[in-house]
Order: C-alpha cells, then sequence, then structure tokens
C-alpha cells in the first residue's frame, strides 16, 4: 500500500483542482521539476493509488434533471436481496450502506419528475424496504 508523503498530497490536490493539466504546468504549480512531476505520478499510477484521470463537471449541468438522495431502511435480514433490486435499476447512480436509522443511502438521478415518482415508488414497493427518506438536490454550491 502506498504511503503518501506531503508532495503526493499537493499532487493529488493539483489534480483535483485540473486532471487535465499538462506535467509542465503541474510542476510549475508545485515548484518542482517535470521529471519529478511525472516520476511520483508514475509511482502513484502504478502502486494503484492514482486510479486515473477525470474530468469534472457542474452537477447541475448534468442532463439529468432531478438528483436526490434517498435513505432506506431495510427490515431483518433483508439488506442483501434489497441491495440486489436496487442495484437493478438504472436511475440509482450510487448505494452505500451506513448505520443509523438508515441501512442504505442512495443517489437517484432522474431526467423528469414523472420518472423520478416511478422510482421513489419501485424502491418503496421492493419486498424489504420498511421505510424511506428522500431529499432532492436543489443546487450544487
Amino acid at each position: 500500500m502506498h504511503v503518501f508523503d506531503e508532495f503526493d498530497h499537493r499532487l493529488i490536490a493539483a489534480l483535483r483542482e485540473d486532471g487535465r493539466a499538462p506535467v509542465s504546468k503541474l510542476a510549475a504549480i508545485l515548484g518542482v521539476t517535470r521529471a519529478t512531476v511525472q516520476k511520483r505520478l508514475d509511482r502513484l499510477l502504478e502502486s494503484g493509488a492514482v486510479l486515473g484521470f477525470t474530468v469534472r463537471f457542474r452537477q447541475d449541468h448534468d442532463g439529468l434533471a432531478i438528483r436526490a438522495i434517498m435513505m432506506v431502511e431495510v427490515t431483518g435480514r433483508s439488506t442483501t436481496a434489497v441491495i440486489k433490486q436496487l442495484r437493478g435499476m438504472p436511475e440509482l447512480h450510487s448505494l452505500h450502506t451506513t448505520n443509523g436509522t438508515w441501512d442504505l443511502i442512495a443517489e437517484i438521478h432522474a431526467p423528469s419528475l414523472s420518472d423520478f415518482d416511478r422510482v421513489l415508488r419501485e424502491v418503496r414497493t421492493i419486498d424489504g424496504v420498511l421505510n424511506s427518506e428522500t431529499s432532492i438536490m436543489l443546487s450544487s454550491v
């Protein structure tokens, strides 16, 4: 497992700001040579600490207009079966187990309110779903 040093943290922070920045720009930002940045990037990639590079975009520019977080309470030992059903729903962007009152947290992306309403009804009819609470995300700040 890769142990991050201070330079790794600074490099990763710069990449989070601009994951497509050329090595020369990263070197200028970090005050080191291009070779130093390239060597460190290669090491981070080879170790698996960095999996790849991606584009970040504003959530409110997403083509799917409705985004929400749904907390789900599951009855008894039905969590595995409920997760299997939820994973089959294309509108569920991510799914997480959690502790406390709620057993699962799902992020929902839907193109319209009618599709969003359908997703909520489908989740609530899954065997093993006891209760749910959903909050629509209005804007990213």
